[in-house]
């Protein structure tokens, strides 16, 4: 598992137009405010920016794809991403002629659907997206004192040896796992509960309940479309 990392990322929300430049992004870009270019640049839910027929979704896809490598050409960022809260519609319209983001982020964690975790490995898959390249993000689906918390025991999902941890602890260890990723983002002024987090590395999880668990959303998912 790897370490708790601070980085400077931003993030654009929606396609940009084909006609929008990396140059004229540079106007906007905070990295002023940063005092440095930005580590990675998201693309943050493209989805909800796409036309209609796939074509030509997929051509919009790839005109803003194209103006993020140019920003990272031109020194504006380090790297840049896409962030996704329903990769599905991506997966949908990806071809091998796409740029490969350098990463891409989905929710992750018990909250997550099944949708949401087949998209996320078939985009993977079709970028060919190594595991340092998966990112997952709200583990918690906004909140760690929400009542799902309290009604589900996430410990479940952890090797017995590790029951003694915090439901938060259980959680956020089995996000790594649905969808597999290396990092999951979280956001908080709370240093007693990133340490909390940080420490739910160590934990090891029980990957046999993480499938049998995938398999139940996947059967649930079926006797809806039924």
């Amino acid at each position: 598992m790897p370490p708790c990392r601070d980085s400077a990322a931003v993030s654009w929300t929606g396609v940009p137009s084909p006609r929008r430049s990396a140059s004229s992004l540079a106007t906007t870009a905070p990295h002023q405010d940063l005092r440095r270019a930005p580590d990675l640049v998201f693309l943050h839910n493209p989805e909800r920016s796409l036309p209609g027929t796939p074509r030509d979704a997929r051509e919009k896809l790839g005109a803003a794809c194209a103006v993020l490598e140019d920003a990272v050409t031109g020194g504006l960022c380090g790297a840049w991403g896409i962030a996704s809260w329903d990769p599905a519609p991506l997966a949908t319209v990806l071809d091998g002629a796409l740029p490969a983001p350098s990463v891409l982020m989905v929710p992750a964690g018990l909250l997550a659907g099944i949708a949401t975790l087949d998209a996320a490995q078939t985009l993977a898959e079709q970028w060919q997206l190594g595991m340092e390249a998966r990112w997952g993000m709200s583990p918690f689906g906004g909140s760690t004192n929400s009542a799902v918390w309290e009604a589900v025991d996430a410990r479940m999902f952890l090797q017995p040896e590790h029951r003694g941890a915090s439901r938060a602890q259980a959680a956020f260890r089995a996000a790594y796992l649905l969808p597999p990723v290396a990092t999951v983002a979280v956001g908080s002024d709370d240093a007693e509960h990133l340490r909390e987090l940080v420490d739910a590395l160590h934990l090891n999880a029980n990957e046999a309940t993480v499938r049998q668990y995938r398999k139940l959303l996947r059967d649930h998912s079926r006797r809806q479309r039924a």
